[in-house]
């Protein structure tokens, strides 16, 4: 798979503000890591702002975690976003172009509530995963409510499994249909993760040919919704931009893979092949 067109070469006097802001939801006390990776990842995928929205009673604790990176905190409870953010959030739209929601964002009810209020009520392209995905099986009906057409969920089997109140056995023997049945039904982009990965709008899929087993651990998931939004953030349509950044995710698994090995591969090991992978993805353009 090729760079999208939009991807393969910046104009000379291209600034910041140019190449999109997004802002990642998220985090809690003791995940604060997928946050991190999320932000890290989209500021690397070729975004020119990221800004962590965290509790902000965790703020300081982000400020020594990321560097290139800007922290936004937030109303919190306990530890968790509060459903009291939401008006800080909204006054900060006018600044982003794209919302990563869900990384490490805990299961309390009042940061469920916010997660629902702003999928119902923001209209920004959004990346949803995790714990916002957790949020969003209970309260599905949301989706036909919501203000933005440009959604995508990336749920792992046992989140879709939720998603759907179907169990994981039964998923895997037609998952094809599930998926695209559920894109369709609800108007959304829908990454199903795992082994050949698959992204469909309900209509097309694409099964991914890039990743190893070694991706099989924590925070993988952050890095993926983070590359998508870095690439939506550059003006890519969301279909395109999730099925590159699955793409571009499982590349740089692999060349973690060969370098790392598949047993001792980490999650901040495919940020940091990233470069490389872009440089592969970019190896064929013509001239």
């Amino acid at each position: 798979m090729q760079l999208p067109v939009r991807l393969r070469k910046r104009k000379s006097d291209l600034h910041k503000g140019d190449c999109g802001h997004v802002l990642v939801i998220g985090g809690s006390k003791g995940l604060t890591g997928a946050v991190c990776l999320s932000a890290e990842t989209a500021l690397k995928a070729g975004a020119g702002l990221v800004t962590a929205g965290i509790p902000r009673s965790l703020n300081d604790i982000f400020e020594i975690k990321l560097t290139e990176v800007m922290s936004l905190p937030l109303a919190d409870n306990k530890g968790s976003l509060s459903l009291k953010a939401f008006e800080q959030i909204k006054r900060f739209l006018n600044k982003i172009d794209v919302i990563v929601l869900g990384p490490g964002a805990s299961r309390l009810k009042d940061t469920e509530n916010l997660i629902i209020k702003i999928i119902k009520e923001i209209d920004k392209p959004m990346v949803i995963d995790a714990d916002a995905l957790n949020a969003l099986a209970d309260n599905l009906d949301v989706l036909d409510i919501r203000k933005t057409k440009q959604i995508v969920l990336t749920p792992h089997l046992g989140e879709f499994s939720r998603l759907i109140n179907t169990e994981k056995e039964a998923i895997k023997k037609i998952k094809r249909e599930l998926v695209k049945e559920f894109a369709l039904r609800y108007n959304l982009i829908l990454v199903l993760k795992g082994h050949a990965t698959l992204v469909t709008d309900g209509k097309k899929i694409y099964k991914n040919c890039t990743g190893n087993p070694g991706m099989a651990t924590a925070g993988t998931g952050d890095v993926l919704c983070g590359m998508i939004a870095g690439v939506i953030s550059q003006g890519v349509h969301c279909l395109e931009a999730a099925k590159f950044g699955v793409y571009l995710h499982g590349l740089c698994g692999d060349l973690a893979a060969k370098k790392k090995t598949e047993t001792c591969l980490l999650a901040s090991d495919l940020i940091e092949c990233l470069p490389e992978a872009v440089k592969k993805a970019r190896k064929f353009l013509p001239a």
